[in-house]
């Protein structure tokens, strides 16, 4: 049996905060998050054996690569650990917990600091939105839009209308609600924003349209900000008897799933399935099973990928919440809430709380880790034993799902 993975603690930075009109650049942002993860894990640096840095696009923004080398340029104390960095667009978090859960599963290591790193407030809205399209098929989908992400997960709520009916009120009413979940978070980015009932409708001046379908509202932010997590096996919690299990979340099943670039390619193999991504519907699947789960009511939560409203909507059908095409009857239901059948994003998610691209997959696992051993605040779900994640890159190319829980 592979090594048993469990996270000892965690990290994670103000989103609210604008780095770069701060003058901080990734020294400034890697250093604190490093810090403030090995201080949450209640470790030395010496007891890092590997380092795992998800950065997505930070040669675009700052024309800084080489990241995986930034944890011991801030923190001397990390001068030769191992480290990489992890490049899957918005998933690039998810593919770097996956690595470091290997090398901890394998025997290779036995304690794994991840750290998600982004800067992404260097330039214009409307150049980091292009800095953003890389992640798209370039040259070859997306060329009439201004905004290549708002532009794609419209396309993706077309198809929904096309093969289900689609009512933009359920995705407003999925905006409206992280947006209140991220009031109760310290760190959400949006958590001071003032909004009106229009902003949640289809108001041309208090919410307009930025492509397709899609309004201001239905769309994450642009984010500075960084998370990290440590991970540790079965041989280091033997050597440290002060970690207590029983205070600790644990890494209990992953799934993860990649496919090709273009949206389009995709939703025309899924053309006869009754999942519009059922490669997504798979790495869910994939997850469960390998956490022993016999599907999502094992779950008291989920934190997922709401890069936009249409990436929630349809990672509810996904998970299995409701049967494919039907996500607004959990949305009409209120299962959604604090407090209802299914929370899901009760941190805000990506839309509330902010979306620094490269620390999303990993601070959706703290968050769940926070959950499950009952340290998430005021956005604490009440009895949190199994929690999910749900991270994705690009239009769903690249999938990474977890479940996290308690012993």
């Amino acid at each position: 049996m592979p090594e048993a993975v469990w996270i000892l603690g965690g990290y994670q930075s103000d989103f609210a905060r604008n780095r770069a009109r701060a003058g901080d650049g990734f020294a400034e942002l890697a250093g604190e998050v490093v810090r403030g993860t090995l201080d949450g894990a209640r470790l030395a640096p010496a007891d890092v054996d590997v380092i795992h840095v998800a950065n997505a696009f930070g040669q675009l923004f700052t024309g800084q690569g080489q990241l995986g080398g930034m944890p011991a340029t801030v923190v001397p104390e990390l001068w030769e650990v191992p480290a990489a960095r992890h490049e899957a667009a918005c998933a690039s978090g998810g593919v770097a917990v996956l690595a470091a859960m290997a090398d901890i599963e394998s025997g290779r290591y036995d304690c794994a600091l991840v750290v998600g790193l982004e800067l992404e407030r260097t330039v214009t809205g409307d150049e980091a939105a292009g800095h953003l399209g890389a992640a798209a098929w370039v040259g070859h989908e997306g060329e009439d839009a201004r905004f290549m992400w708002p532009y794609m997960f419209s396309a993706l709520a077309d198809e929904y209308d096309r093969r289900y009916g689609l009512d933009d009120a359920h995705l407003r009413a999925v905006a409206e609600l992280n947006f209140r979940n991220a009031r109760a978070n310290p760190n959400a980015q949006t958590r001071g924003w003032t909004f009106t009932e229009a902003s949640f409708q289809a108001d041309d001046a208090a919410n307009p349209i930025v492509e397709g379908r899609l309004r201001r509202t239905d769309c994450s932010q642009i984010t500075d900000g960084g998370a990290g997590i440590v991970l540790v096996g079965e041989r280091f919690l033997a050597r440290r008897p002060d970690l207590a299990r029983g205070s600790l979340a644990r890494m209990l099943g992953w799934g993860h799933r990649t496919v090709g670039l273009p949206l389009a390619q995709k939703l025309e193999r899924s053309a006869d399935d009754p999942y519009v991504l059922p490669h997504v519907r798979r790495a869910v699947l994939d997850a469960f099973a390998r956490a022993g789960l016999a599907g999502v009511d094992d779950l008291d939560g989920i934190e997922t990928h709401d890069c936009f409203t249409m990436s929630e909507y349809a990672a509810i059908d996904h998970f299995g919440i409701t049967a494919p095409g039907e996500s607004w009857k959990a949305i009409e239901n209120g299962d959604l809430e604090i407090g209802g059948s299914i929370p899901v994003n009760p941190s805000g998610g990506l839309i509330g709380g902010g979306h620094p691209v490269g620390a999303t997959g990993v601070r959706m696992l703290l968050d769940a880790s926070l959950q499950v051993t009952g340290r998430a605040g005021a956005y604490q779900v009440e009895g949190a034993r199994r929690f999910g994640t749900l991270n994705i890159g690009g239009s769903t190319t690249t999938t990474v799902g977890f479940v996290v829980g308690a012993d």
